[in-house]
């Protein structure tokens, strides 16, 4: 499988592309090509451009959760080439979403991204391509992952702390163990992690790429650095929302790679 970075908060000197603090990611798996996120605004479809790659015949769009910095580029998604574009999400991540006085939710309503899109909203895994799965709802299991909401969500006409259930990930099965794809971990990158073990039980991480939800160094950041310190992936990645602090502290136990726009990574 063959990702490339078309958003991320980073982008290389000398290389010109644009890079904004959101995620979107796009998988080529045999005949699959899945979009993952769509970042802010429409700095995936341009650079996308820039690298001559063309999404009017993608096969999946999937969302991680319902935060803008994932979901608000959906608006800027070139037309397909045939017919609605399948979209895989959990089913809350159309949910509205308020934080810091801000609207930060998805752009469409769930009624309006119907229009648009052919809805496959789900809460168990779901297989996209012979190797690739999303995984749905994680399982919250540990006591130190997601423990802090974000802002707040509506429910029923009430808003109520954010513990984002909608937040999910992809989890690609290669020959040499499984890699775990995450948008922004805010169920938490150990929780996500084991959940994949089970989905497509195997015990071996190759790989981990994506957010991991640390905005500062916490007891969420010491554990973490304990778990892969055992578990010890070949090709870790953290980035986008992880801080450089946390990253730090990650490499010193586990060393790990740079995620940058432009940038192909291959499984």
């Amino acid at each position: 499988m063959k990702l490339t970075v078309l958003c991320d908060n980073c982008s290389r000197v000398g290389a010109y592309y644009l890079s904004e603090s959101g995620v979107s990611y796009l998988l080529e798996d045999g005949d699959a090509r899945i979009l993952l996120d769509t970042g802010y605004t429409d700095v995936y479809v341009r650079n996308a451009e820039k690298l001559g790659i063309d999404l009017t015949n993608l096969t999946a769009l999937v969302l991680s959760h319902g935060h803008d910095d994932h979901t608000g580029g959906m608006i800027h998604l070139p037309r397909q080439q045939a017919g609605k574009l399948p979209l895989y999400a959990h089913p809350n991540v159309f949910d509205r979403k308020f934080y810091q006085g801000e609207e930060i939710g998805a752009p469409y309503t769930q009624e309006a991204a119907a229009e648009i899109f052919d809805l496959h909203l789900s809460e168990g895994p779901v297989q996209l391509s012979e190797r690739l799965w999303f995984l749905g709802a994680i399982p919250r299991v540990n006591d130190y992952e997601n423990k802090t909401p974000v802002g707040e969500r509506l429910v029923d006409g009430k808003w109520e702390p954010d513990f984002m259930p909608e937040d999910s990930a992809l989890v690609y099965k290669g020959a040499d163990g499984l890699t775990v794809i995450s948008g922004c971990s805010h169920a938490g990158i150990q929780n996500i992690t084991e959940y994949a073990k089970q989905v497509c039980g195997d015990e071996r991480i190759s790989g981990i790429i994506g957010g991991f939800h640390m905005p500062t160094v916490t007891r969420q950041t010491e554990e973490t650095v304990r778990w892969l310190s055992k578990l010890r992936p070949k090709n870790l990645r953290p980035c986008h929302c992880t801080c450089f602090h946390a990253r730090a502290a990650i490499h010193f136990a586990v060393p790990i790679g740079d995620t940058c726009v432009a940038d192909v990574i291959e499984f």
